[in-house]
């Protein structure tokens, strides 16, 4: 399962990329917003940071207004992933761009049939928000499972990527049902290397190593 980071904060990125464990980032307009920052310049700056797909989303409700955001976006870097909501021009616009070979997150989806709609027009990524589903009542890792299936069936290239992720359990459920990828806060990313029986073990050797009076260096 290849994770990507849910942020517009460099320092996070900066951060988090070292330890390998980073696969890609997501942003939306929250967290640009949050950023306090220029959307050109902090997408500019994490696409120079990241490797992998940086998502960057339009604000535009309207086919002509999202296409021409997403070809604005495109245009920053390489690496960059268009992202568009899952309406009627959301899916127009998420056709027209992949068929001009740029790569398109379709985000808000929270049933299998706009999943199924997104494959169909061309999506690179599908991000079905398991959490939302769960805060409504529904079940988030029941959507995940219908959509993994759904794509498998027919083959579809589109990947899943799992969001609005609540905590560890999410992420392990979402890879135990082949889930491609899982966009993650980086307080979700520390939970899962978390664990009290691991710091419990860690103190007990080093009070042991103490004891010794020896020194490696």
């Amino acid at each position: 399962m290849k994770f990507f980071l849910d942020t517009a904060n460099v320092q996070e990125i900066k951060d988090m990329v070292p330890t390998g464990l980073i696969d890609g980032v997501t942003t939306n307009p929250s967290l640009i917003a949050a950023s306090g920052r220029d959307i050109k310049e902090v997408i500019s700056e994490i696409c120079s940071i990241v490797d992998g797909p940086v998502s960057a989303e339009v604000t535009a409700t309207d086919f002509d207004t999202m296409l021409a955001e997403g070809r604005m976006l495109q245009g920053i870097a390489k690496n960059i992933t268009v992202k568009v909501p899952l309406t009627f021009d959301g899916l127009k616009t998420c056709k027209t761009l992949s068929d001009e070979g740029t790569s398109v997150n379709v985000t808000l989806c929270f049933s299998a049939a706009q999943a199924l709609l997104a494959a169909k027009a061309g999506a690179t990524f599908i991000s079905p928000f398991a959490g939302r589903v769960d805060d409504m009542g529904g079940m988030g890792m029941e959507l995940i499972s219908e959509i993994v299936q759904i794509y498998s069936n027919y083959n579809f290239s589109t990947e899943v990527l799992v969001a609005s992720v609540r905590g560890p359990q999410h992420v392990i459920q979402a890879a135990l049902l082949g889930a491609d990828i899982a966009t993650l806060p980086t307080s979700v990313i520390k939970a899962l290397y978390k664990h009290p029986l691991t710091d419990s073990g860690l103190s007990a050797f080093l009070k042991d190593w103490e004891k010794t009076g020896q020194s490696i260096l």
